[in-house]
This record gives C-alpha cells, structure tokens and sequence, in this order.
C-alpha cells in the first residue's frame, strides 16, 4: 500500500476528489454499512495508551487492549501490512493493521480509507522493533467519512488568511497550533484556580448594556425589537462589577468577552477575552502585587520557557518618570493642551492638532515608551484626565492611582485604586461629557445609575483588567493576537 495521491493535492482536482470520497461513503451504506456512525464508547486518549507502555521493550507485545479514536493523518505498507498513523488532540499513535491477524475484508476497508477520514480502533498495544509503540488493531471502524482531503501533510497551510479563516485546517493541519489553543484553555484554567483559591467569586454581567462604560472605547450597537431601545456590546464589565462591590461581594472577577469598534492590528481584535477583577479592601499596590504573582503561577503552569522573565520582581517606574526618561518631556510641566504639543514638537515628534492634552500624553506613552518595554513592568501614577475610574493619588497632585503592566512592548494590564466618592465621579462625568462635545468620539458617556451606586458606598477597592489574548501571546511567542483567537475578525472573501 503506497502513499495517498492525495498528499500532493492540488485545487485543481479537490473536486474530483471529493467525488471519488462521497462514491466511497455511498458505496458503503450501498453495502449496508453506515459512514458517520452514532458513537465510539469507552475509548482512552492516545497520550495515555503511549504513557502506559513507556517500559515496553524493543519488538516487545501485550496482551493489554485499548480503545481509541483519531484522524488518519499517514499510511504506508505494502502486501499483507498497512502502518497507519492516527492522532487526536492528545497525540499521535502508530496502527500495525496485519492481513493475517484481521483478515481480508477488514483489511480492504482499511485499503479504501482517505487521509482525514475519523476511525476507531481496538487492539493490543506493541513496541516495535525500531522502538515506536503501536496499536495492532483487530478492529477499525469508520467513525466519520472526510469528503474534502485534507491539507497537505508537508506544506501544511500556507496562506496566513486560511489559516485564519478555516481554523479547523490549520488545526488539522498543524500540532503547533492544536497545542497553542490547549495551552490558552490551560492559561485561562489557571487564573480561574488562582482566583478561587484567593477567594474571589466568578460572576456574569451582560454583554448587552443600555449605556456602555468602563473604557475608552467606541461601542457595536443593536436594536432590542421587543424593548425598542438601542443596545451596545458591553467595551468592559467594569460599572457592574463595581456596584456588586457595593452589594457586599467583595471580591468578584468576571473573565469573558468585551467588544470595541476599533481597527484590527497586531494586538486588536474587536472581540477579545478579558479578566477584570474587583477587591474590596484594597488599593492598587496590592492589586500590583497580585497580579505579578498571578501571571508569575500562570507561566509556570504552562511550563514558559521563553525570553521574558516573569519569575523576577517586575520593573517599576511611573508614567510621568518614563516618558521623561524616554521623551525628554515632562508633561507634568506642561499641563495644558498647547504647551504640551509645542513641547513634542520641539522634540521632532508629531503632535496632532485635533488631540487633547490627554490623547497627547497617551501618543508619547504609546509610541516612544511602550515598545521599548520588553520585561514585565508596571507604570504607576496617571494623570487625572487619562482615569475618569481611579482615585485621585494621596500625596500626587493632578495625579491617581492607576498602573499599567507592560511585557514584549505591549500593555497587557490596567488597574486602579477605584474611585469611590460619587460626587468626585460626577465630575469625572462630567469632564467627559465635556471631551465629548468637543469631539472624542471614546470619551466615557455619563452613568447616573453607576452614580447612584456610588452613593450606596462602596468600600475602598483595588480593580484590574488584564487582557487574556494579551498574555497568551507572551506566554507562547506568539506575533499577532490573530494566532491565539480561534476565529479572529476577517474581512469578507473576495
């Protein structure tokens, strides 16, 4: 049995080739049997049958049968021997199908199978005398016929755009991929057993929100038929998790998706997964504190090897001190909109007209400070028009207690001592609405409801979004956040 001439399929005869495949699968319910059968119990995973016969000798058989289901990834052989390979998400595994030990019409099917095709096998788990445990089935079932061939086992997929719009291909195709997506469940597993561990409680809070908040951001929105009122994709859960601070919850996270009608980049993607949690009892120190230690646990578990040293103590500056370091700017001593911008000019940087005094400090952050922050660190002490959430600094002037956590030249984390006088956030509100009117189209919009809350009273709280793609990325090298998302945003196909 040679190769498949399938694995140098070109598109110019994918249609023939799934025709001869749909001529298979009616051939077989022709003869009574069934192509996409109803299940396949009791099976195990390939990495446990090859974990449980780690001891095998050389050309060394057993007597132990195991069950287990898998793609046909390879097959080669010839006269009354067949060695196919198989692989599900755990591994891949060698099946040694002998004429003698099946007989004929066992191993004819096994001769009709197509590359892709889903099967089930049961046997007696051997080492071969070149060292490679197999399974030697004495059954193997078509669990699931592929009528399209897969891609091609060599070249795998080329085309980033396919990669990304048939995401189950570049699964297929590629164990790399299969193994970035079990390390982001294991990732985000590893947040949730942390958090629980230190006593928070995982909440919901909807995704459809009559007035967005808790970000910068310009919102999706939708109609409600049955309400008739407009409603926006939630940008963060940040309001209402805060007023469960006020109920008495105390420590709540939420890890779930936000949406922002913004540009597609390589660290943008309008649906991404976030983790915002909320402490009551607490400022940003501490929250700064446990974040280190959560991404610190998070990177062990997946064992990271990588160039970025999360078990050190993070770097720590503020904001102002690293663009000043950065820049040559001050802009402490340059507090309002024009002195600012004369000040970048004379620098030889640009400084757009149609910017605010803020949108001008966060250019200088985001262009000459963030890229150059490969190790983790976190910049503390934001100015006051940059964080309408968090609570003016207690010893800062003109400043709050906000930080970002920056690693590999992006932001992957924003938190604050939360901001909890609701006259103070009226004003905020207020300044908001005013950056509006004047045109920034991500100023936050006014939210008596959020005030009202806060005239409940709300303890003293330490918050923090950290963006889950973000770190993904970090933790497995990874150059576009489209390469950790399973379905990111694409354009229409032409």
């Amino acid at each position: 049995m040679g190769d498949s001439p399938e694995e140098t399929v070109g598109e110019s005869r994918e249609e023939e080739l799934i025709e001869a495949r749909r001529a298979k699968a009616d051939a077989m319910r022709t003869a009574g049997g069934e192509p996409f059968p109803h299940a396949f119990e009791n099976g195990e995973s390939i990495a446990a049958v090859l974990a449980a016969h780690e001891a095998l000798e050389d050309g060394e058989e057993t007597t132990s049968v195991h069950r287990v289901a898998g793609r046909l990834a390879a097959r080669r052989g010839q006269g009354g021997a067949a060695f196919l390979d198989m692989f599900d998400r755990s591994g891949r595994i060698q099946l040694l199908v002998q004429q003698d030990a099946v007989g004929e019409e066992l191993f004819a099917l096994v001769g009709e199978l197509d590359l892709g095709d889903i099967i089930g096998v049961e046997g007696v788990a051997i080492k071969t005398r070149r060292g490679q445990i197999s399974i030697k089935p004495s059954q193997v079932i078509l669990l699931a016929k592929s009528l399209r061939p897969p891609p091609d086992k060599h070249h795998g997929l080329k085309d980033i755009e396919t990669r990304y719009r048939r995401r189950e291909l570049d699964l297929i195709a590629s164990d790399e991929s299969r193994e970035m997506f079990i390390t982001r469940a294991k990732v985000i597993t590893t947040i949730r057993s942390y958090l629980d561990r230190e006593g928070f409680i995982e909440v919901e809070t909807p995704v459809l929100q009559p007035l967005y908040g808790g970000a910068a951001a310009r919102p999706f929105t939708t109609h409600h038929n049955a309400l008739d009122m407009e409603l926006y994709l939630r940008i963060a859960p940040e309001l209402y998790l805060k007023r469960l601070i006020v109920g008495g919850l105390e420590r709540v996270y939420e890890l779930g998706k936000d949406f922002r009608n913004e540009g597609i980049s390589q660290k943008h993607n309008p649906e991404f997964t976030m983790l915002e949690w909320y402490e009551a009892w607490s400022d940003y120190q501490t929250v700064a504190n446990r974040l280190e230690d959560l991404v610190r646990q998070v990177a062990r578990a997946i064992n990271y090897e990588g160039d970025i040293d999360f078990e050190s103590p993070w770097q720590r500056e503020t904001l102002v001190g690293s663009i000043s370091s950065r820049c040559g700017i001050d802009v402490l001593e340059h507090r309002d909109r024009d002195s600012l911008a004369a000040a970048i000019k004379a620098k030889g940087m640009e400084a757009p007209e149609t910017d605010t005094w803020a949108q001008l400090v966060d250019e200088l952050l985001t262009k000459h400070v963030e890229p150059e922050l490969q190790q983790p660190t976190i910049l503390f002490d934001y100015p006051v028009e940059l964080s309408p959430f968090a609570k003016r600094h207690r010893t800062e002037d003109g400043l709050v207690e906000r930080f970002e956590a920056y690693a590999g030249g992006m932001e992957i984390s924003n938190a604050f001592s939360e901001l909890n006088d609701p006259d103070e956030q009226r004003r905020r509100f207020e300044a908001q609405r005013a950056d509006a009117e004047a045109g920034d189209e991500e100023a936050q919009p006014y939210d008596e409801g959020f005030i009202r809350a806060l005239e409940q009273g709300m303890p003293p709280t330490g918050g923090l979004g950290l963006g889950i793609d973000r770190l993904v990325m970090l933790l497995t090298g990874s150059r576009t956040i489209r390469e950790v998302v399973l379905f990111p945003a694409m354009r229409d196909e032409a």
